[in-house]
């Protein structure tokens, strides 16, 4: 059961990180708050990927790199700016709806088709985002579903959701035609050093953010490695679908810090949201893959 335990880690990395970007990056634009956890982080994987094994590699693996850069760097752009504008409860549970897009991008790039299961999963987390949107000030059922997109957060989340959907599609190919610790290391350094090369040199992103920042960026940067690496190791232990459906309780981590750090409002509703989307996403993983 070591994998259990450290898919539970990699949704506790993941929802620290989120909270501790929101907490201390917010007042930066986006593309610093991108800039700084991912310059910080790329030591930790160079020190690192030396002592992963290299395994056979194919044209295939180095298409899907090429072909998932621009993707997670559009995505870690908007995600920085969903989370920057909006509460973390009404922001990060969106990215449930992930797996309910790969039944569209998987049946694109691997051929897999949704079935029952998929159909059910794409429904109950379509109705933990409902639920999460509930407020019991509001007279009218469907004020919800329009609040969904009043909230430019979450909208934004959304589309983030349906890019990892593709990324994530395209990261399961890459493992398959390489391995689980080698892509995801060797993957989130090239990221890591193209995404700075490229926020540097269109200007997008001050030098001096790097030291304004320093320690509380060798935090985040460190943060990111842990959930890189244990994502990596939790992944190798045991099935994907089983590994990716404990690392969503990120999401129910993240609505308890919001609430916690940052005293966001209608945390029990969110929470109970966030619960149904999560469900809905791990039937998805588990029956419909």
């Amino acid at each position: 059961m070591t994998w259990l335990w450290l898919s539970l880690l990699t949704a506790l990395a993941a929802a620290s990180q989120d909270a501790w970007i929101k907490r201390y990056f917010s007042d930066l634009t986006p593309f610093e708050m991108t800039a700084i956890p991912v310059f910080y982080s790329i030591p930790c994987f160079a020190v690192f990927l030396p002592f992963v094994t290299v395994p056979p590699l194919d044209p295939i693996f180095y298409l899907c790199v090429i072909s998932a850069l621009p993707i997670n760097a559009v995505a870690v752009v908007l995600y920085m700016k969903a989370i920057k504008m909006s509460p973390l409860s009404l922001t990060i549970p969106y990215l449930a709806f992930t797996p309910a897009f790969m039944i569209l991008s998987g049946s694109l790039i691997l051929g897999e088709m949704p079935n029952q299961w998929g159909v059910l999963g794409i429904g109950v987390t379509c109705a933990g985002g409902y639920v999460l949107n509930l407020d019991g000030s509001r007279g009218h059922v469907l004020d919800p579903l329009a609040a969904i997109f009043r909230e430019t957060g979450s909208w934004i989340m959304l589309v983030v959701a349906f890019l990892f959907s593709f990324a994530a599609v395209i990261g399961k190919l890459g493992i398959l035609h390489s391995s689980p610790m080698f892509f995801t290391v060797s993957f989130f350094l090239i990221f890591s050093v193209a995404m700075i090369c490229l926020l540097l040199g269109t200007g997008k992103v001050r030098p001096m953010v790097f030291k304004d920042y320093f320690f509380k960026g060798l935090v985040v940067g460190g943060i990111l490695f842990v959930h890189a690496v244990l994502h990596g190791f939790a992944i190798s232990m045991a099935k994907a679908a089983y590994m990716i459906a404990i690392k969503r309780l990120s999401i129910l981590f993240s609505v308890l810090l919001g609430g916690i750090l940052f005293d966001e409002k209608a945390i029990r509703i969110r929470f109970l949201g966030a619960m149904l989307m999560i469900c809905g996403a791990a039937v998805i993983i588990l029956k419909a893959t």
